[in-house]
């Protein structure tokens, strides 16, 4: 297979065939392809892992994505809130009139629509992780010791996300 070859110095060298060169530029080529196949699994995953993460981050992002407007709507809703029970009170010469009962109810059922929950609070037992309390007041009667007495604001959920707390007065 080798052909013997005397080179300047005298002595004999020995030459590679072809095939042994063949042989080895194979070896090469498939180790090359085998990096190749390792790069191109590893840039596979990661991009598997890619799409998992933004299809989560998206699915996060439509969940809350109306979050910011609730809340900017929210002191607009306290208003009409607070407007309706001057209007309920048998004491109170204002009106409330139809039409502005309608725009509330309009409003409150289009905030409900898009997954907003008014959470009620009066008459429940304090609870701090669910209320904000903004006041103490002293009450004569026992069961009303560590009772949620008046709601100053209503809290709201959005789906199951509370975002904003029932501020609330608690009898001490």
């Amino acid at each position: 297979m080798s052909e013997e070859k005397k080179n300047n110095t005298g002595k004999t060298k020995k030459r590679k065939s072809p095939f042994f060169k063949y042989k080895e530029t194979i070896k090469e080529k498939e180790e090359q392809i085998q990096e190749l196949e390792d790069k191109y699994l590893r840039l596979f995953a990661e991009f598997e892992n890619f799409k998992k993460r933004m299809r989560k981050e998206n699915q996060n992002l439509i969940s809350t994505a109306s979050e910011d407007v609730m809340k900017a709507i929210l002191p607009v809703l306290d208003d009409f809130d607070r407007a309706k029970q001057l209007s309920d009170d048998k004491n109170s010469t204002e009106n409330f009139t139809e039409g502005v009962e309608l725009v509330y109810d309009k409003l409150f059922s289009i905030l409900e629509s898009k997954g907003l929950l008014s959470e009620k609070s009066t008459g429940e037992d304090f609870d701090s992780e669910k209320h904000e309390a903004i006041a103490e007041i002293p009450v004569t009667e026992e069961e009303q010791k560590g009772k949620v007495i008046d709601t100053v604001e209503k809290g709201y959920k959005l789906k199951d996300k509370i975002i904003r707390y029932p501020k609330v007065v608690v009898g001490k």
